[in-house]
């Protein structure tokens, strides 16, 4: 055990042990790596999903089965276009309305009428965006018809940005 020469009785050594104890507890404090004494910075935000949060396949996956049951029900009237004012990027929206001027076609569909069902499988992601493939199938039976398209989405918005063969 450390002896204190010159402490002059218990209250001085007293004094001496408590400022020996601060001076290791600061030192000890010190030592520590500064990211552990530090307030942690909160993590980096995970890529934007959309903005349900939902995984960017998991939105197209909604968008097609509001999209294709609008059509259905009321041959492409209001809600279908609110469906793609609400998930498609303003740009896509003028290239589908081009698209379909020149082909008298839906765009999203890529097809004069609509698909009997439906299924999308994500794909790659790289520069902000991903990738799903939606597959249409157009007949039912031992052979049924399908067409594949790729949907481009946006990760930080969650937005469709572009829909191709």
């Amino acid at each position: 055990m450390l002896q204190l020469r010159n402490a002059q009785g218990p209250r001085a050594r007293r004094l001496i042990g408590r400022t020996l104890l601060a001076s290791a507890l600061l030192t000890a404090v010190a030592a520590l790596p500064a990211a552990a004494a530090a307030p942690q910075a909160p993590a980096a935000p995970a890529p934007a999903r959309g903005e349900t949060g939902a995984p960017a396949y998991q939105q197209v996956a909604h968008f097609y089965g509001a999209y294709i049951d609008a059509v259905t029900a009321e041959n492409g009237g209001r809600l279908a276009t609110d469906l793609r004012n609400f998930y498609l990027t303003r740009q896509l929206r003028e290239q589908l309305n081009t698209w379909e001027q020149r082909n008298h076609a839906d765009g999203v569909l890529r097809a004069q009428n609509t698909p009997l069902a439906f299924r999308v499988t994500p794909g790659d992601s790289a520069a902000g965006h991903t990738w799903s493939t939606v597959r249409l199938t157009w007949s039912t039976g031992k052979h049924p018809t399908y067409s594949y398209l790729t949907v481009r989405s946006d990760l930080h918005t969650g937005k469709i940005s572009g829909i191709g063969d």
